[in-house]
C-alpha cells in the first residue's frame, strides 16, 4: 500500500500509471470508514487497474464548527481495514495546507440550483465545500470512475452536475446505501451515537419504509405530515426536515407526476448527531 500526503507526488505518481494504459478508479472519504465506503472501494477495485482511496475531513464543508470538531478520525484503524482489502491500494491523506494551498476557503458554483434545495438550505455554503474539494481531488487524481453512496443522494446529483458543468471526462459510480442489520444508514456519525440513541435511532428507517408503503395509496402532503406527526411523538428524535422531491432537480414535489423518479430525504438530530436517509418510491 502507497501513502501520499503530498499532491504534487500523488499527481506525479498517476501520471505516469495513466501514460501506461492503467485505469484509475476514485473513492473520497472522509475517513471513519465503515461496510458502506468499503463497497465503494471494492467496486473500483473490481472496475479499474489502480484504486485510490482519500482520506481527508474537508474543513470547507461544515458550516458548525463543532461538527467538525467531533467528526471521528481513525486514521490507523481506517489503514488497517483498507490492507485487509488490498495491499496495492493507494492513500492519499493530506493535510488542509498541502490540498488548499494554504487558503482555507471554498469556490462559489453554480449548480443550477441544486445546491438551495433540503441540505442547501439547511447547511449554507455546505455544498460549495464539497464542490471546492471534489473539483480540487478530481483535477490531482485524474481518475477515470469515481465512485459514491447514495446515502448522500443529493451530494452524488451534485458531483455529477459538478462534472458536466467543468467538463470532465469522469463516470460518476453510485453504489446502493449500506445499513446496519437493524435498518440504520451507515455512517460515520453513527460512532457518535450514544447507546440510548443508537437503541432508537433505526426508527428513521421504519418510518422512511413506512412512506414508501404509503407512497402507493396516499397523496404527498399525507405523506409528509404522517412523517411530521409520528417524529413529534417521539420522546428522544427530532425531525429537521422530510421532502420527497424528483430525484433529476430535487425539487419538492407536491403532487405525483407520471413518469418521473421520486425519493423521500430525511433528517434526523439523535441527541447533538444529525443523520440523514432517503429512500426511493
Amino acid at each position: 500500500m502507497k501513502i501520499f500526503q503530498a499532491k504534487n507526488d500523488l499527481y506525479k505518481y498517476l501520471k505516469e500509471l495513466k501514460q501506461n494504459g492503467k485505469r484509475i478508479g476514485f473513492v473520497p472519504t472522509m475517513g471513519a470508514l465503515h461496510a458502506g465506503h468499503l463497497a465503494l472501494v471494492n467496486q473500483s477495485l473490481i472496475d479499474n487497474d489502480i484504486s485510490v482511496v482519500s482520506i481527508f475531513v474537508n474543513p470547507t464543508q461544515f458550516d458548525n464548527p463543532d461538527d467538525l470538531r467531533k467528526y471521528p478520525r481513525t486514521f490507523k484503524q481506517d489503514l488497517d481495514t483498507l490492507k485487509k482489502l488490498d495491499t496495492n491500494l493507494i492513500v492519499y491523506y493530506p493535510d488542509a495546507s498541502d490540498i488548499y494551498n494554504g487558503n482555507i476557503q471554498a469556490e462559489h458554483f453554480d449548480f443550477d440550483g441544486l445546491e438551495f434545495e433540503m441540505e442547501g438550505k439547511h447547511r449554507p455554503g455546505h455544498f460549495d465545500g464539497v464542490g471546492t474539494i471534489v473539483k480540487k481531488l478530481f483535477e490531482i487524481v485524474q481518475p477515470d470512475r469515481a465512485y459514491f453512496g447514495e446515502k448522500d443522494f443529493q451530494q452524488l446529483q451534485i458531483i455529477r452536475k459538478l462534472v458536466a458543468k467543468e467538463k470532465m471526462n469522469i463516470k460518476i459510480v453510485p453504489i446502493p446505501i449500506f445499513r446496519e442489520t437493524d435498518g440504520l444508514a451507515m455512517s460515520s456519525r453513527n460512532k457518535r451515537l450514544t447507546e440510548e440513541y443508537r437503541k432508537a435511532a433505526p426508527f428513521i428507517y421504519k418510518t422512511l419504509l413506512k412512506t414508501k408503503e404509503m407512497w402507493k395509496t396516499f397523496d404527498i402532503h399525507e405523506i409528509k405530515e404522517f412523517v411530521t406527526n409520528t417524529f413529534a411523538k417521539h420522546p428522544l428524535l427530532k425531525l429537521e426536515y422530510f421532502e420527497i422531491a424528483d430525484e433529476k432537480y430535487l425539487k419538492p414535489a407536491q403532487e405525483k407526476i407520471s413518469g418521473n423518479k421520486y425519493r423521500g430525504f430525511i433528517v434526523v438530530y439523535a441527541g447533538d448527531v444529525r443523520l440523514i436517509d432517503n429512500i426511493s418510491y
